[in-house]
């Protein structure tokens, strides 16, 4: 390779240049470059420098066809539908399974044991582990979990508890924020005896991505749970080390593959700092689920391409699992093509791409090692920013979070009104005969057949960050014509 690089040196960055204006006919080079919704500068031509030095997914132990945890969401489709959907895609090769039981997002009503043993029938808990996904019900899901659980000791739960996204998503709690925070840490204590494999606590920061948020500020308000987190459990008496280990790091990934790949290695060398900080040698764990706000209900067969680039994405990124959503999600349901195809377009990246053959494939290009550094140190100014208001919860009750990510809602959606960010067939290409396929839809179950979750107190309040899609944004022009 050395010889290689002799016998055919990299031009010089004059050269470069001369090149570059001969191709673009004499216009500068600087007509190609671009933005980010952060304002960090994409040019068109890097060279290599000093970057990040992130730590490879490890290797000990992993296995190559299976990079990452291929994890699958269930639907909407009562309890003996969504057992008869979890053991389809554990047939099929789904590695574990995560429940939906947030009754703001359309879960299912199963936040007791006797139920969810039902929706879980037959799923063998220490070889596919479950995860939860239940809002402020989180406690009584893992609770309900842990009593299913019970006798398998060895079982690798995550109940992810994370009451923050909560309140950023709806603006409110039904009594005090911290009284939930409170719950939720002396909930996750509880078990963390009885599971030592269990994960327990989330740091996400997706709920800012669907709301139209830059990559920064979904970094930034991650990172910032994730040291709220590390707070509380200290205070509770869990040492940083044992805390670390038991929190899951939440982000998305969509179909910009560079961004949402510099995104990841971006976090892992935030996480890792912190860390460092603190003195924890733990690693981090990382759920990716792909972007909804994507995805479009116009021409549902290029969510297809949208769902492969976001899981090459987060595969190529280091995530650790990954949760795609079925190519029909913006009609309100999954038909069974799209159920097969949030696993296979994962099984054929992992098994046929073997994208799992290298680590940090992406690593030591001077582009995404330049744009990881620059999100890596824009992430970390939004953080600081948190922080010096006060922590998450205060800075999201003051606004400053949500001023933030509506700047960045609005830039990101004048860009596509004015066609500078197209949306494929929507925008570009659309299809003016599609075939719309079948889809199971199931009405939301009313929210009344969950307890209610309420702590003295008055309620914390906050400005909701409602998500968005991009297509209900985009100019119908070219489908008019």
């Amino acid at each position: 390779m050395t010889k290689l690089a002799q016998d055919f040196p990299a031009p010089a960055p004059e050269q470069w240049q001369r090149l570059t204006e001969r191709v673009l006919k004499g216009a500068s080079a600087d007509t190609l470059e671009s933005e980010t919704l952060d304002g960090l500068r994409i040019r068109p031509l890097y060279r290599p420098g000093p970057g990040p030095r992130l730590e490879a997914r490890p290797a000990t132990g992993s296995d190559p066809e299976r990079p990452w945890d291929l994890r699958v969401g269930l639907g909407r489709r009562g309890a003996a539908g969504a057992n008869s959907e979890a053991l389809e895609h554990l047939r099929g090769g789904a590695a574990s399974l995560l429940v939906n039981l947030d009754p703001r997002e359309g879960g299912l009503a199963a936040l007791d044991p006797d139920t969810l043993a039902l929706v879980l029938d037959g799923v063998l808990l220490e070889l596919a582990p479950v995860a939860l996904d239940a809002g402020l019900h989180g406690p009584l899901a893992a609770n309900a979990l842990a009593v299913l659980a019970k006798g398998a000791p060895n079982a690798k739960l995550a109940f992810h508890l994370d009451p923050a996204s909560f309140l950023l998503r709806h603006g409110r709690t039904p009594g005090p924020a911290a009284a939930h925070l409170s719950a939720a840490v002396q909930t996750g204590l509880r078990h963390m005896g009885a599971y030592p494999h269990a994960q327990l606590f989330m740091a996400s920061g997706r709920v800012v991505h669907e709301a139209g948020g830059s990559e920064a500020q979904e970094l930034g308000v991650m990172l910032a749970s994730l040291i709220d987190w590390l707070r509380a459990l200290e205070a509770a008496g869990l040492p940083p080390e044992q805390a670390a280990a038991r929190i899951v790091i939440g982000l998305s990934s969509d179909a910009q593959v560079f961004l949402s790949v510099a995104k990841l290695r971006a976090a892992r060398a935030m996480v890792a700092r912190v860390f460092d900080q603190i003195g924890v040698s733990h690693r981090p764990v990382i759920e990716v689920r792909s972007s909804r706000r994507m995805l479009a209900s116009r021409d549902l067969w290029t969510n297809l391409l949208r769902l492969t680039a976001a899981a090459f994405a987060a595969g190529t990124g280091g995530a650790d699992a990954v949760v795609l959503d079925g190519f029909t999600e913006p009609l309100g349901g999954e038909s069974d093509l799209a159920r097969r195809q949030k696993r296979n377009i994962q099984l054929v990246l992992m098994e046929e791409a073997h994208l799992g053959r290298v680590d940090d494939p992406m690593g030591s290009s001077a582009f995404i090692e330049s744009l990881t550094d620059d999100l890596a140190r824009a992430g970390w100014a939004f953080m600081q920013r948190i922080e010096a208001a006060g922590g998450l919860w205060q800075a999201s009750e003051s606004g400053l979070i949500s001023d933030g990510v509506m700047d960045s809602r609005e830039r990101l959606l004048a860009e596509v009104r004015d066609g500078r960010r197209p949306v494929l067939g929507v925008t570009l290409y659309p299809d003016a005969h599609e075939q719309v396929p079948g889809v199971d839809v199931e009405p939301r179950l009313d929210e009344s057949l969950w307890p209610e979750v309420r702590h003295d107190g008055p309620d914390s309040r906050c400005p909701a960050l409602e998500p968005v899609r991009l297509e209900q944004v985009a100019p119908d022009t070219e489908a008019a014509q």
